[in-house]
């Protein structure tokens, strides 16, 4: 069994609050066309969602593998993810799974799924000693998806 997180709630709030990102930058307001992956609600958005675009660095311990990346998130408030376990709007997307290790550092457990069986590919990579959380990463771009932890 895994527990997926979206993105950090207060990072997104102080996005929202302060106008800036995690490099100091200011998110860009976006308006859906459908599709894009927002990552606090971890669904597709529907075409005219108010988005932000903004630089967003999941929470690693200081090292080497700590990075920044763009994400889409809902300008305001949203409930959150609906329901537990594997996004349903993502289940047949192919991803990288980057495994990572108590240290931070990427594990070799790391692996790309084609789409066919995320649940199966995630649960073997959690599986493997060492992998102290899993993070979802886009196929095409890199781009930060979500996190599971055991």
């Amino acid at each position: 069994m895994f527990t997926v997180h979206a993105l950090d709630a207060d990072a997104l709030e102080s996005v929202r609050r302060t106008g800036k990102d995690v490099s100091g930058n200011p998110p860009v307001p976006y308006v859906a066309e459908g599709g894009e992956p927002v990552r606090c609600c971890l669904r597709d958005a529907t075409p005219g969602e108010r988005l932000l675009l903004f630089g967003y660095e999941p929470m690693l311990p200081a090292g080497p593998y700590r990075e920044i990346g763009p994400v889409f998130a809902h300008a305001q408030a949203c409930a959150g993810p609906a329901g537990d376990g594997y996004p349903a709007d993502w289940r047949s997307r192919p991803q990288v799974l980057r495994a990572y290790d108590e240290r931070g550092w990427i594990h070799p457990a790391t692996r790309v799924h084609d789409g066919t069986d995320p649940v199966g590919e995630l649960e073997a990579v959690l599986a493997q000693p060492g992998v102290v959380r899993v993070d979802s990463r886009n196929i095409a771009y890199g781009c930060y998806m979500f996190t599971v932890t055991r």
